[in-house]
């Protein structure tokens, strides 16, 4: 599984052999949460979220809106080779 971006305690990863529509798994300590990105401007959405509080997912989804161009880039070089 690809980590993509580290940030405040976060892996934000891929997973290789996981399907679309493009997302990423952001997980951290005990926590992890699916959010489509929606590429490819964005902005993203949580999907699904085990642990967050709805303040952190908020953060979360801002930092990856800031990435969204080398997420959705590192999705199709991942899964669209």
């Amino acid at each position: 599984m690809p980590t993509i971006l580290r940030q405040d305690g976060l892996r934000i990863v891929i997973y290789p052999n996981d399907h679309h529509p493009d997302h990423v798994h952001a997980i951290g300590a005990g926590v992890e949460a699916v959010f489509d990105l929606n590429c490819p401007e964005g902005p993203v959405s949580v999907r699904e979220s085990f642990g967050f509080s709805a303040r952190r997912l908020r953060e979360v989804a801002v930092l990856l809106d800031e990435n969204i161009k080398a997420l959705c880039h590192a999705w199709r070089n991942i899964h669209d080779h």
